[in-house]
């Protein structure tokens, strides 16, 4: 398959999912159809209000969902500018690198699936959802880009085949790599403490005729070897491999997420200066020889003085290097280049910015005034769900409810709904039907 099969979209009998006619391989309208279509979907809009660090909503500087998916299809297209600049004399490699318009649909949808809450939310779906297939939200912005979205009545916002192979972080269907350590102990209520039942990384089996429909024209050998499954004993079962252009969106979102909540956290008092010398900057100094090492100090002098344009101009530099840090290797197994070709960090880059997020991680999300939050999401996504479940026909929606009726898996309606929720829009319900003196019929949500 060339580069220009991978944008079609003309309908066939036999296919389940439209494909739109692309004639050239430098013809970009396609994939820029796909980057507006994302841009004006409802979905997207929704991520203004779910929150990239729960809990920090009281200060208007923080980034949400929404920021930082714009955020990461920015790095995406430096990225990809980086690497046409770094493989101009090859042509299979160039030829394959993503067009800005197709990376950065590809980021702008990364976290569209993501329920309401954060981690916390998804763990709650994808518990209330343990016997009716699981939740997981990667695999959810696969459900609404190619089903629930807007654009088209069956297929969602008809994207692309090559937009969506982009979105597969993990080319393996949630049947086949569940594999919880415990038995689901049956129970009128939840347990207090969900820790054991986090999702499988994943799509939801309900999706895998739209993988059957993206990997149509790959041959069999490649789907075969791609779809690769590594046991694990004590825990879920985990993919191996990922497309070219997902490669490229996964490091950007890295960058993201290790650069840009590091500067959060400091912006908002949650990360200090004697935290980075201690937990972060000894990591960076073993790496010696490399840029970001011997230019520390200056990194050092910025990102704590106090001044939002030092802070950010440090903030700047550290993206560009983990951006300069990226190749791109070739794995022959495979025969069609979008399996074939994957953008990685050389091992200084990766193994600092592997600290950076595990910083991050210790120093803010796992922070108890930010889990303290995220377990009140959670709570509230159990009990919503349990209500719904219980009263479909008294609280659902007429259009939601009219889904539930015609739906053979009722509660993956339930499930679609409330994960569309935003984070103040599921609070706001919350308190409409379990706080006594709030809520009316003229409330509107």
């Amino acid at each position: 398959m060339d580069t220009a099969e991978w944008s079609r979209r003309k309908r066939n009998d036999d296919d389940n999912y439209p494909v739109k006619e692309f004639n050239s391989n430098t013809d970009d309208s396609q994939y820029q159809r796909d980057r507006a279509r994302v841009i004006h979907s409802a979905a997207f809009r929704r991520l203004q209000t779910k929150t990239q660090v729960l809990g920090l909503g009281e200060n208007d500087f923080y980034r949400t969902r929404l920021t930082h998916s714009l955020e990461v299809a920015q790095i995406g297209s430096a990225i990809c500018e980086r690497l046409h600049d770094k493989y101009r004399t090859d042509e299979l490699i160039r030829s394959w690198i993503p067009s800005l318009s197709l990376i950065e649909a590809i980021g702008l949808s990364h976290d569209i699936g993501h329920p309401p809450f954060g981690h916390g939310g998804e763990v709650a779906l994808n518990y209330s959802m343990i016997d009716s297939g699981g939740f997981e939200g990667n695999g959810q912005t696969l459900r609404i880009v190619s089903r629930l979205a807007e654009y088209s009545p069956n297929h969602g916002m008809d994207l692309t085949r090559r937009t969506l192979l982009g979105l597969v972080k993990y080319p393996a269907p949630y049947s086949k790599v569940i594999n919880y350590k415990q038995n689901r102990i049956p129970q009128t209520t939840p347990p207090l403490n969900l820790d054991n039942w986090h999702p499988p990384k994943c799509y939801l089996d309900d999706e895998i005729n739209l993988l059957d429909w993206i990997f149509k024209a790959i041959p069999k050998k490649d789907t075969e070897l791609f779809s690769t499954i590594e046991s694990v004993e004590n825990a879920h079962h985990k993919t191996i491999y990922k497309s070219f252009d997902t490669t490229i969106m996964e490091l950007a979102d890295d960058i993201s997420y290790g650069v840009h909540d590091l500067e959060d956290g400091i912006a908002l008092g949650l990360i200090t200066k004697s935290m980075w010398e201690s937990d972060i900057l000894p990591k960076i100094l073993s790496y010696n020889t490399n840029e970001l090492a011997k230019n520390i100090d200056f990194y050092n002098k910025k990102l704590f003085n106090g001044s939002n344009k030092e802070r950010k101009h440090a903030i700047s530099k550290l993206v560009g290097y983990f951006i300069s840090s990226i190749h791109i290797e070739k794995n022959d197994m495979f025969k069609t280049p979008l399996l074939m070709l994957k953008a990685t960090q050389d091992n200084d880059g990766k193994n600092i910015l592997k600290a950076l997020k595990s910083f991050v991680m210790n120093r803010v999300i796992k922070t108890p005034e930010v889990q303290v939050l995220e377990y009140k999401g959670q709570q509230i996504i159990l009990k919503i769900f349990e209500v719904l479940r219980e009263n479909p026909s008294r609280l659902l929606p007429k259009n939601t409810l009219n889904a539930y009726q015609n739906a053979e898996n009722k509660n993956r309606v339930l499930c679609d709904y409330i994960s569309g929720m935003t984070d103040s829009y599921a609070t706001k319900l919350y308190h409409k039907l379990f706080t006594p003196d709030i809520g009316s019929i003229f409330d509107r949500l």
